[in-house]
């Protein structure tokens, strides 16, 4: 069993789909680390050797901010937005989208479920 930056990946996809188990290692991260440490794309994880596997774990350490640490100064980040009264900080706050998206027709993900107004009678 492969564990890199405390979780454990799956032995048997190949290497570059199993790093993106890894929070904040996309395809494109994971292919760059396997072009560093001059690992073939088709390897799969249950045959990498001890070697490979710790020079993937230096170049993580060395070059990546992942798990616990990345999602520590994702939520530090929102909250400075959030503590400074700016609009993104406000949005988040309420729970709605930020980015500037439509929210009168869509968004019902983040407004919850539809509530029906009654009809005035004439």
């Amino acid at each position: 069993m492969v564990r890199i930056a405390g979780i454990d990946l799956p032995r048997t996809k190949r290497v570059e789909y199993g790093l993106t188990k890894i929070y904040g290692i996309g395809i494109v991260s994971a292919q760059n680390i396997l072009l560093k440490a001059k690992i073939s794309f088709d390897t799969r994880i249950n045959n990498l050797t001890d070697e490979n596997v710790s020079l993937i774990r230096e170049i993580l350490e060395n070059n990546y901010i992942v798990e616990s640490d990345l999602k520590r100064k994702v939520s530090l980040n929102i909250k400075r937005l959030s503590e400074i009264n700016c609009y993104r900080g406000k949005r988040h706050r309420q729970q709605l989208p930020l980015r500037g998206q439509r929210t009168r027709t869509n968004g019902r993900t983040k407004r919850g479920t539809k509530k029906t107004v009654a009809a005035k009678k004439k």
